[in-house]
């Protein structure tokens, strides 16, 4: 099952999931799409921060218009200016002709710079007056260029601590911020974690004329219970190999990596199908049962979290490998905030 945008059916942009936190993603996505103003998406490597861009383009009026990608990581400090506003020949050595850059590639449509962070202290002043103005002049050039452009832009860094380092301009960041989007680590929405793997059965089936029917309840327990580290890439590229390896039609544990079906690793206070404890029939299907039980151990956990750490809200959320903003909502959805939450001992934190 996919959850799509607003967009027309030419450029739909499909997102895998329905889990809470990913629902504010949505709507976040359904209110701003198709505004003008710059969005700025931060999460972990492999949280798919490219495809909510390309979602908020397919759902604005620019769909039709260039949706132009950079990685900025990926280019040389000393070629960032000429990529993203071109130069003029003779500008520097080897430059025989003039070259538009990505500002005005993406004229009238969006402009997508990932890994922002990485952009050096010296040029962030120039992106800054481009975003500001609407205009800049070519490396080498002395015309002003003028263009129309949504900026989206994206990092896994902590921004706020690239400008307490001085490596990263507060004016830049609250102007590239005006709508920041938060994407959860994969292990903070394990929920989404079956609809995601069944999405990429069917994507390689047909890449790699496989026929794996179905994922078993004991290998999706063991996926569910996983850290991924590397988030939704991570969990592509498994199930990739695990289908280029599989024999049978079902996919079951003895198919995922030794590591994995060892269980969840000690960094991470997972679910692993060892701390599910025989359930009488008559209950419900087994899917029903490792909910109920996964439900029981996260509740334990946060609670055993809370009252390790005096009911400190942030340090308990640290404790937990999650955000604390993802802590509070699993607090609200347990029960746990008028009875155990303190959260004016969290001084000074924001949410």
């Amino acid at each position: 099952a996919q959850r799509s945008v607003r967009a027309d059916a030419k450029a739909r942009a499909a997102i895998i999931g329905e889990s809470p936190q990913l629902h504010e993603v949505f709507k976040i996505i359904d209110k701003v799409a198709d505004t003008p103003s710059t969005v700025l998406i931060t999460g972990e490597s492999g949280t798919g921060k490219e495809l909510i861009a390309s979602a908020l383009h397919g759902a604005s009026s620019r769909r039709d218009k260039p949706f132009i990608k950079i990685n900025c990581a990926a280019i040389p400090h000393n070629l960032i200016e000429s990529e993203l506003f071109g130069y003029e020949r003779g500008a520097f050595t080897g430059a025989v002709t003039s070259k538009p850059g990505r500002f005005e590639l993406a004229d009238g449509g969006t402009l997508f710079l990932d890994e922002i962070g990485e952009i050096p202290v010296e040029m962030q002043v120039k992106l800054l007056r481009a975003l500001q103005e609407g205009e800049f002049e070519r490396v080498g050039g002395i015309k002003t260029t003028r263009v129309d452009v949504r900026l989206i832009a994206a990092t896994n860094r902590d921004l706020q601590a690239e400008i307490e380092a001085g490596r990263f301009r507060k004016d830049l960041y609250y102007r590239l911020a005006v709508v920041p989007v938060v994407l959860p680590p994969l292990r903070e929405r394990r929920g989404d974690v079956p609809m995601l793997a069944g999405h990429f059965v069917e994507k390689y089936n047909r890449k790699l004329n496989k026929k794996i029917e179905s994922i078993a309840d004991d290998a999706m327990a063991l996926l569910q219970a996983y850290n991924w580290p590397g988030n939704i890439r991570e969990l592509e590229n498994l199930i990739e190999r695990v289908l280029l390896f599989a024999d049978g039609p079902h996919i079951t544990a003895k198919d995922l990596p030794e590591p994995m079906r060892q269980g969840p690793t000690q960094a991470a206070p997972a679910l692993s199908a060892a701390t599910l404890e025989a359930t009488p029939s008559g209950e419900g299907g087994l899917k029903d049962i490792v909910r109920m039980k996964a439900a029981e151990l996260e509740k334990d956990l946060i609670t055993k979290a809370l009252e390790e750490t005096g009911g400190n809200v942030t340090r308990a959320a640290k404790l937990l490998q999650i955000s604390r903003k993802s802590l509070q909502t699993k607090m609200k959805e347990f029960g746990l905030r008028d009875t155990t939450a303190q959260d004016g001992r969290d001084e000074g934190i924001d949410d």
